[in-house]
């Protein structure tokens, strides 16, 4: 989820929740329910729509990853820059913000080119669950960028998640076999890196929407010059498909948005792995892609310890109430 979104997602939140001094008891807890279900039916969409992307990438055929990944990220720059100008902010930075949005670009660059390369040449519901571990990355950076402290059943959720991941990359002594897996594992550990930074900053002061915009037009730029050298063209097909690679991005960003402005993200983040189903349903429809048995473990695994985490969180939560 983006910035933006997180941003649009609290203030959904705050405008609803205000009526609740204004209603009984039991009206409350009808409109409770009513928002929960309505965000996650949200974020089941947003999970289609993701999904949706992930395919458009792959039948945009044989071009390469970062062009793929520039003509995504131009529209994204352009509709930050929207967002920017419509925000009053402008472009002025503080210069104590500068070192970490370079590292939250670099990073968020890094795990955009590293997913979509996953995309390409793996099953592209082993790409969605390995791009699903950069909740449980930002823990580990969190930890160095953050100072925040870990506890053991993080430690241990982190060793577990690990351990799933590894039935998902499947290792062996052909590095290439397992190649497109580690890279979508080192995408799935970027977008981590990159969700932490942006706590930071969030944290020290910077405004949401220019840090979308300065990690859009980092990330166009330095990928423009080799897009320049490396361009290959494409034929109608490819440009329609990036087009609606592009759009389904936007169902999904614009469906988590509305998922998180009905219901706080701790009580519906686990529908979030809902992706990892459509992924394996459209991967079959579309490239005839059956997960094998390591893959279904490693998905357990994974989306086991999610729920576990998110339960936990549920708990602790009503205890402190």
């Amino acid at each position: 989820m983006s910035i933006a979104t997180d941003v649009l997602a609290h203030t959904g939140i705050m405008r609803k929740y205000c009526l609740f001094s204004q209603i009984s008891n039991k009206q409350k807890v009808v409109f409770y329910m009513r928002e929960k279900t309505k965000a996650i039916l949200y974020i089941i969409l947003a999970g289609v729509g993701f999904s949706f992307m992930n395919v458009f990438v792959r039948l945009s055929g044989d071009l390469p990853t970062i062009e793929k990944a520039f003509f995504r990220n131009l529209v994204a720059a352009f509709i930050a820059l929207v967002v920017l100008i419509r925000s009053d902010l402008g472009l002025h930075y503080e210069k104590r913000h500068i070192p970490m949005l370079f590292m939250r670009s670099i990073c968020g660059t890094l795990g955009i080119m590293c997913n979509f390369y996953a995309v390409d040449h793996m099953n592209i519901a082993d790409a969605s669950i390995l791009n699903k571990l950069s909740p449980f990355a930002a823990v580990i950076f969190s930890i160095f960028l953050l100072k925040e402290k870990a506890s053991l059943k993080q430690y241990a959720a982190l060793i577990g998640v690990f351990i799933g991941a590894l039935f998902v990359i499947k290792p062996s002594l052909n590095f290439a076999d397992f190649a497109p897996g580690l890279i979508g594992f080192t995408g799935g550990m970027g977008a981590g890196a990159a969700y932490a930074a942006v706590r930071y900053l969030s944290n020290h002061g910077a405004k949401n929407p220019q840090i979308v915009f300065f990690f859009s037009a980092f990330s166009t730029l330095v990928m423009l010059p080799f897009v320049i050298a490396f361009y290959k063209p494409m034929s109608l097909f490819q440009l329609f498909c990036l087009l609606m690679a592009g759009a389904s991005a936007a169902v999904g960003q614009f469906s988590i948005t509305a998922a998180y402005s009905h219901a706080p993200a701790k009580e519906i983040s686990i529908f979030d792995y809902s992706q990892i189903i459509t992924s394996a349903i459209l991967g079959f429809i579309f490239f005839s892609q059956i997960p094998d048995a390591l893959s279904f473990i490693g998905y357990a695994v994974i989306i086991g310890i999610s729920y576990l985490n998110w339960r936990a969180g549920l708990k602790a939560d009503t205890a402190g109430k």
